[in-house]
């Protein structure tokens, strides 16, 4: 089953999904999953396509907006957040490790909730990310 963390009531994130996670992700009444994670970014990592293809089979949404984690824009965080409004809710979103898209949304927030309470949410759901306060702050 896939390691998911709830960082809100319509947002939880996880690392790399597998084929066998989309029956548990139905289940769990997921309805769209975001792919935050380039294809090949890892040797023997599953493909987008095949989880697409899977999770459109049971009628989950799915969007693919690869993301460099080493050099994250406020392009792909203006994207990220556009992806998370659009899609329907509860949203998964994945990567390797899941950070990636926990950052990603800790910089969607910058402006609509303060810092510290964006690296506690961070944190609560394992993803300790105090080292982006700064860019945090710049974004608000």
């Amino acid at each position: 089953m896939a390691d998911i963390h709830k960082l809100t009531d319509d947002l939880s994130v996880a690392p790399q999904l597998v084929a066998s996670d989309i029956d548990d992700i139905s289940q769990l009444k997921f309805r769209s999953i975001l792919c935050n994670r380039p294809d090949q970014e890892e040797q023997g990592q599953p493909e987008y396509d095949d989880i697409r293809k899977l999770a459109e089979a049971a009628g989950i949404e799915v969007r693919f907006q690869p993301v460099n984690g080493a050099a994250i824009s406020d392009v792909d965080v203006d994207e990220f957040e556009s992806n998370i409004e659009e899609l329907p809710k509860p949203v998964l979103a994945y990567c390797r490790s899941g950070t990636r898209c926990t950052v990603l949304w800790a910089l969607s927030e910058a402006g609509k909730q303060s810092a510290d309470n964006i690296l506690k949410t961070a944190s609560d759901a394992g993803y300790p990310l105090d080292a982006l306060k700064p860019r945090i702050v710049d974004r608000e």
